[in-house]
């Protein structure tokens, strides 16, 4: 093996989970941003009040963000509460039901399908599972549930990547890093 992420690593991952060529630089291109090079599996909420004012505006009117700064379990608790299938925020919900995985699974809701697609009810109780075992299944349903595999399908090219970006981002945070990964990994497997 490589002692990283490079060829061989990629080409048994690909094996692995049984991807083409195509789903394989599009899936592993994308989840390396998301997750910084596959360095970190879970949501990073330790915001500045700067960041959080242009981040989550609209959660932090006037100086509600100074209260909330660099607390990330007051920050994901308040963003995240009364939806995606969270309580309120004295529930802390929105912490304990934080992005987590490579592509980052958000929300009561979405770690309760998760947990019943891969019929592992332990998660409920455990969300850090998604984290330390279901990492790379989390993003596999993420792209399974939001139809993903038919743009990957479609070959690497910049309007495919361009496609899976906005789908998994909703928008077009870090596109040139995820266009240079995607072409990397591609190389790596043809």
């Amino acid at each position: 093996m490589d002692g990283s992420f490079g060829p061989a690593t990629l080409k048994a991952a690909t094996d692995y989970f049984k991807f083409s060529t195509f789903r394989s630089a599009h899936f592993f291109g994308q989840c390396a941003h998301e997750t910084g090079q596959f360095t970190t599996f879970v949501e990073n909420l330790n915001y500045s009040s700067k960041s959080l004012q242009s981040t989550f505006g609209s959660y932090f009117p006037g100086n509600l963000a100074d209260l909330y700064a660099r607390q990330p379990e007051k920050i994901a608790s308040r963003v995240y509460a009364n939806r995606m299938g969270n309580g309120d925020e004295a529930s802390r919900e929105g912490w304990l039901f934080r992005g987590r995985g490579a592509i980052e699974l958000t929300g009561k809701s979405n770690y309760e399908a998760f947990s019943t697609y891969v019929q592992n009810s332990e998660i409920m109780s455990n969300p850090d599972l998604i984290e330390t075992e279901y990492a790379f299944e989390s993003a596999i349903y993420f792209f399974q549930k939001w139809g993903l595999w038919s743009i990957c399908d479609r070959g690497v090219t910049d309007d495919t990547i361009l496609q899976l970006t906005k789908r998994i981002n909703g928008g077009t945070n870090g596109l040139s890093s995820r266009m240079e990964l995607t072409k990397k990994y591609l190389s790596w497997l043809i």
